[in-house]
């Protein structure tokens, strides 16, 4: 029989192992909300029948992935950890993962001792993937705490590849906030990120130290691991780091690395917020000169830089810039399925980006399925919800179409009665 044919194969032969091609991809899009369905709703047990056998091939996938991690060859092994990561980016795999854990561990282990640039990378990726699917508890602090020690090395390591430890530098940040329960660990690894970022400070004379690039984005993403973490520190934590780091993080905002200088104020817009959140009468010495410098970053129209550069950098910092002078946040709000998420605040800000870094397109499913995800965002347990229900919310693509041609027609007229309220400086 071909099933039995296929479970012959031993897993070290995988050699052709693909990650998931598009079609899968939409395949497990489509499938996302049948483990919220309502069971009554199948029509006949053809359709079950049908629906067990597509997720039997679909752990029968990434079973033949985890055995590929240990496959001699180097792009087979690559195949098989971007595999997995789109599987855990994309899907709720507690059940099947929770019981392979330690198996996936030893190769995540075994790739990032013995693996070099992207499969490092990718290792480093899927560990932080894994840990979020387990959620915080015992089974994930066994999985950080078998790596925590890898991953340390390998940033401290310079002569290390540098791509790899720019993805150790975020994923041990996401990894410590989802399974380190002790608070001196917590600080432990934030002294390793400092280590990193304090290099690319401004000097004392105010000239800033000769960096490459690649080790630009190393420091961009120690620091913002830092910060990731500082949300979770207690207050007395806090009031230390405050008065050690704050007037220095300013010399961040000198930096040639415009990604540096969005790091660093977000950073610091974070901080603020922190310290008003403990002292809401909270002062800082430094304050006139950082906000001239915030200002002028916000206003910034140097021509050696980039256009790109300077609108994403105007507008960071003009959210900054409230920050720090008045306390206030830009509140945005995120739709998936029936709810909505309200990110208003910088600690939410900088929790959902790191987590959208690792699940990219699958964070608004993660919101909805994800319960470890879900209690971090104070959304409560998942919401059930039939197949009937979702149909009727969605928009026809008619409607859609229409109300973007009112909206388009509105903001056409709001446009020209500005540029008809304009004045010609050149007449007069």
């Amino acid at each position: 029989m071909p099933r039995t044919k296929k479970k012959n194969s031993k897993g070290g032969q995988h050699g052709a192992v693909q990650p998931f091609s598009d079609e899968d991809a939409s395949i497990e899009t489509l499938s996302h909300c049948s483990s919220f369905s309502d069971t009554a709703s199948v029509a006949d047990e053809g359709g079950e029948a049908s629906e067990d056998t597509a997720q039997e091939d679909f752990q029968y996938k990434l079973k033949g992935f985890i055995d590929s991690t240990v496959d001699k060859s180097a792009k087979t092994r690559q195949g098989a950890l971007d595999g997995l990561k789109t599987a855990m980016a994309t899907r709720i795999l507690y059940e099947f993962i929770s019981e392979r854990r330690m198996t996936i561990t030893d190769s995540i282990e075994r790739c990032l001792k013995k693996g070099k640039g992207e499969e490092q990378r990718a290792a480093a990726s899927l560990a932080c993937l894994l840990c979020i699917q387990l959620g915080s508890g015992i089974e994930s602090k066994e999985v950080f705490n078998t790596l925590k020690p890898i991953f340390k090395n390998l940033l401290a390591d310079g002569s290390a590849n540098i791509q790899a430890r720019q993805a150790v530098a975020t994923s041990l940040g996401l990894c410590s906030l989802v399974a380190e329960d002790d608070i001196l660990d917590v600080q432990a690894t934030m002294e390793c990120f400092e280590n990193l970022f304090t290099r690319s400070y401004a000097k004392a004379d105010g000239t800033c130290p000769m960096i490459n690039p690649q080790t630009s984005q190393l420091h961009i993403n120690a620091l913002l691991s830092w910060a990731l973490l500082l949300t979770i520190c207690s207050a007395n934590q806090l009031k230390d780091i405050l008065h050690k780091h704050l007037s220095k993080l300013q010399r961040l905002l000198e930096s040639d690395d415009v990604n540096m200088r969005i790091a660093a104020g977000e950073t610091i817009a974070l901080l603020f917020e922190l310290a008003r959140d403990i002292d809401p009468e909270f002062e800082f010495d430094g304050w006139d000169e950082l906000c001239e410098k915030l200002t002028a970053l916000a206003t910034d129209c140097n021509k050696h830089r980039a256009k790109t550069d300077k609108r994403k950098q105007r507008s960071v910092f003009r959210d900054v810039l409230k920050a720090v002078e008045e306390g206030d946040f830009q509140t945005e709000t995120i739709r998936f399925g029936t709810e909505r998420v309200t990110i208003d605040s910088w600690v939410r800000k900088r929790t959902y980006d790191a987590f959208r870094e690792f699940v990219g397109s699958g964070m608004n499913y993660h919101l909805q399925a994800n319960e470890f995800i879900r209690e971090v965002f104070e959304l409560g347990p998942p919401i059930l919800v039939d197949s009937a229900t979702m149909k009727a919310m969605k928009i026809s693509r008619f409607e859609r179409h229409l109300h973007n041609s009112a909206a388009f027609k509105a903001r056409t007229k709001a446009r020209s009665k500005f540029r008809d309220k304009r004045v010609d400086v050149g007449e007069f």
